[in-house]
């Protein structure tokens, strides 16, 4: 009696199974399907097949191993995010593929632009930053105001810029400081200045 409750047999493969090998099933007298849970999975793909679906075939990967579907590369569980609701307790992208990713996702949200026209946008500067011409351009740079992308700049001049509240009036003025011609407001009444023009 005890082996039976231990065991069941799956009425696809006729094999004698541990209970662990079904998946559950309220809907059963046992509460386990009627198919262990590898025969379950070969009759769900032949479904999906006959019905016109595209399937993801299984990849076999060692112990402690995971197969990303992005990069198609099987890598260690210690390349991958934890994600409590996940069967196996890991993402479904590699680290690197999900930082991509991310990355392509912030570029559309926040600039409307792709990944591949930010690298044009960097080509047509020479893979330099359009303001210094020195140190390689990495940051977009975009009006607050309209959103439009400007180019894309150094983290020095890109913050320079944003530091002085994207104001050429502000820029001209620091021009001329450096310059040596330095705008000094003139005292005209007490409390009031003039600038010069």
């Amino acid at each position: 009696m005890s082996d039976s409750l231990e065991a069941k047999k799956c009425s696809r493969c006729q094999q004698v199974l541990s209970r662990d090998a079904f998946a559950r099933n309220k809907a059963c007298r046992d509460g386990l399907q009627a198919y262990c849970r590898n025969c379950w999975a070969e009759y769900y793909q032949e479904r999906q097949i006959a019905r016109g679906k595209t399937v993801r075939q299984k990849v076999e990967v060692p112990e402690g191993y995971k197969f990303c579907r992005t990069c198609e590369q099987i890598k260690p569980h210690s390349e991958w995010c934890r994600n409590r609701t996940a069967p196996d307790g890991l993402d479904t992208l590699c680290k690197p593929c999900k930082a991509e990713k991310s990355r392509a996702s912030h570029f559309k949200r926040s600039y409307g632009i792709t990944l591949a026209q930010r690298d044009e946008m960097i080509a047509s500067q020479a893979g330099v930053c359009t303001i210094c011409l020195k140190v390689p351009a990495v940051h977009v740079d975009h009006c607050h105001e309209t959103g439009r992308v400007r180019g894309v700049l150094c983290f020095n001049c890109n913050a320079a810029i944003g530091q002085l509240g994207d104001d050429p009036g502000s820029l001209r003025r620091a021009i001329a400081y450096l310059e040596g011609n330095a705008w000094k407001p003139t005292l005209v009444a007490p409390g009031v200045y003039q600038l010069p023009s």
